[in-house]
């Protein structure tokens, strides 16, 4: 299509200062303010970095470069050979872009992704240079990846490794992180005179004061939200609790429910409501809207004095104790259960455990996002050499627990292009708050972790995986995930960067008894937050098995919509008839009102 010769002035008019006094002005302030923001972040005990922290991982990720550089430099005819390719593709472009000033209808040599949001500004495309800067990083990053998937000679932890780390480098070197080279930071400078930047700087110096043990960027509005009031807002009541968790029994809301209940199992990395959002969003709202009796886990927030409950409490005195305090409440001798991330983890090891003690308390168990085999567990891997364990056992050992933020910085990190620099562009150089968005609030509302419970999580699962390998033990009993005959639901999202789908679907496998896996749309969060009246994303099923998950998606139908409907009819088999419903605490009592003070603890 033929292009208009760009006109100079129009293409640079928004990138004009309106009022130089007040623009010198409030520069100055940014730097006055800026300064003593960043001697208090040096002055901060986080600065010397520790396990999982910003500054160790950069410095892990520049060293990997390096030495992955410095294989490269060990064969010169190849590099000559790359380097050549790299400086006739940046003559191309030079040559393209002038060209293009002189108006001439000039294809891009490279274009972002669909569903890259870094360049949807028209200015990246229609001014020549800024599309100059995105065309050289984006054939920079290209040509870094490929050099990488030719290097030989690397173990695929090794590469694996390395394409992580290159990865961290390539989103924090974009073009749009930078004021100078990001058309719609540059205009809203001149336009605002700065205010934007000082407003920045003020964003900045909230979210240090806010934070605690690393350095938390702002992704939403945390004034937008409180529990109990527009989030975890399902009507319920704290029927149980002892050190580790509190028991939420939800209302009914229909009149008559099925005969056995649900307990459901959420991580304690995070906290409950993640399946009790908004009314539109909850999960736990739905599964009572259909009739069945639901009971949530609430977990503590650990401090020091539980620095020695293990991995072996949670699954005896959660867990299990939980399961036996529904057992009372509803008078039956089975229930069914659902278990979401490293809470299905401890799920399946508890269900393990008691088939080798052939005790039988569960109907059914539901596995959302869950691994039990962990040989396939993907760039969380990549934290959990012994090295890095080393590390973190003496922070652990010295506090008693790791502060969430710490994980939190590690989830980030496994998508940083999405979940770090869009916020540092929004909050320190635009100076806008972040939008208010009930699944952030959350997934920055992190828990702490008891020392020894996570020690034991690390290690022996990621680092060893020893339940998959038949080489665990939890109170003095040797575990086979074999064993488990029950029936499972298992299901796993096909985006899924903290318990790949290709993982969770090997663990399947490993039950004896039926299992229905399912793989929806997304990731780990929306996909397992998928209400069925927005019709976003599709799931899939197959009757079939498989050696590996690849195999499996042959054989399998796509549905659109959510997964929550064919679960439910799947989850009424396993219920029984109908019954009255149940008022909360009619024999254990009731403690207090849901979502109940361990959720609330910080």
């Amino acid at each position: 299509m033929q292009q208009d010769k760009p006109d100079a002035p129009s293409l640079f008019s928004a990138y004009m200062i309106n009022n130089p006094e007040e623009f010198a002005a409030n520069i100055l302030k940014v730097f006055e303010q800026a300064s003593q923001t960043f001697a208090q972040i040096s002055d901060r005990a986080d600065s010397q970095g520790g396990p999982y922290s910003q500054a160790s991982e950069f410095t892990a990720a520049t060293d990997n470069v390096t030495a992955l550089m410095r294989q490269w430099l060990s064969d010169p005819a190849r590099l000559a050979e790359a380097q050549s390719h790299f400086f006739s593709q940046f003559a191309s472009l030079w040559n393209n872009v002038l060209m293009r000033s002189m108006g001439m209808p000039i294809a891009p040599l490279i274009e972002s992704g669909p569903s890259d949001n870094r360049f949807k500004d028209p200015e990246w495309t229609n001014n020549p240079f800024f599309n100059f800067w995105k065309q050289a990083y984006l054939i920079a990053c290209k040509w870094a990846e490929d050099q990488l998937k030719a290097t030989p000679g690397l173990d695929d932890r090794e590469r694996h490794r390395a394409e992580f780390y290159l990865r961290q480098l390539t989103s924090a070197y974009s073009p749009s992180n930078f004021m100078a080279t990001n058309p719609e930071v540059l205009r809203e400078t001149f336009r605002s005179n700065a205010r934007n930047l000082v407003n920045g700087v003020t964003l900045l110096a909230e979210d240090m004061n806010r934070s605690k043990d690393l350095m938390k960027i702002s992704q939403t509005d945390a004034t937008a939200f409180e529990l109990g009031r527009n989030l975890a807002t399902t009507p319920g009541k704290i029927v149980y609790q002892n050190d580790l968790l509190q028991l939420i029994q939800y209302a009914p809301a229909t009149d008559k429910v099925r005969e056995r209940p649900i307990l459901m199992v959420p991580p304690w990395i995070n906290k409950y409501y993640i399946l009790d959002l908004t009314a539109q969003k909850s999960f736990v709202k739905y599964v009572v809207d259909q009739g069945f009796t639901v009971f949530v886990v609430s977990w503590v927030n650990p401090d020091e004095t539980l620095a020695d409950k293990t991995f072996e409490d949670y699954i005896l005195e959660g867990i299990l104790d939980a399961a036996e305090a529904v057992r009372r409440e509803t008078d039956l001798k089975e229930i069914n259960v659902l278990g979401y991330c490293v809470g299905g983890t401890a799920l399946s090891t508890g269900l393990a455990y008691l088939a080798q003690r052939g005790e039988t308390i569960f109907k059914s168990c539901t596995l959302l996002t869950t691994q039990v085999d962990f040989s396939l567990a993907g760039d969380l891997l990549l934290f959990t050499d012994d090295s890095q364990l080393d590390s973190l056992d003496a922070l652990m050992t010295e506090r008693g627990y790791l502060d969430g933020s710490r994980m939190a910085n590690v989830f980030n990190m496994m998508r940083p292009r999405d979940m770090i620099w869009p916020y540092v562009v929004n909050n320190y150089m635009l100076g806008k708050k972040p939008f208010p968005f009930d699944l952030l609030y959350w997934n920055q509302d992190s828990t702490r972790m008891a020392a020894a419970n996570h020690k034991f999580y690390l290690r022996e699962f990621y680092n060893e995986n020893r339940l998959a390998k038949g080489e665990m033990s939890i109170a003095g009993t040797r575990l086979d995930i074999g064993k488990i005959t029950l029936p499972v639901f298992c299901i796993a999202t096909r985006e899924d960067h903290i318990a790949p789908a290709a993982s969770v679907y090997r663990g399947s496998l490993m039950f004896s008894g039926p299992v229905e896996f399912v793989l929806g749309g997304s990731g780990h969060i929306a996909g397992v937050v998928n209400p069925p009246d927005k019709v976003k994303y599709q799931y899939w099923t197959s009757g079939k098995r498989a050696p590996e998950l690849e195999g499996w998606l042959k054989t399998a139908t796509e549905h659109p919509g959510s997964w929550w409907p064919y679960w439910v009819k799947w989850l009424e088999g396993q219920s029984g008839g109908w019954t009255i419903p149940r008022t909360p605490g009619q024999r254990l009592g009731v403690i207090e009102d849901s979502p109940g003070t361990y959720v609330t603890t910080r």
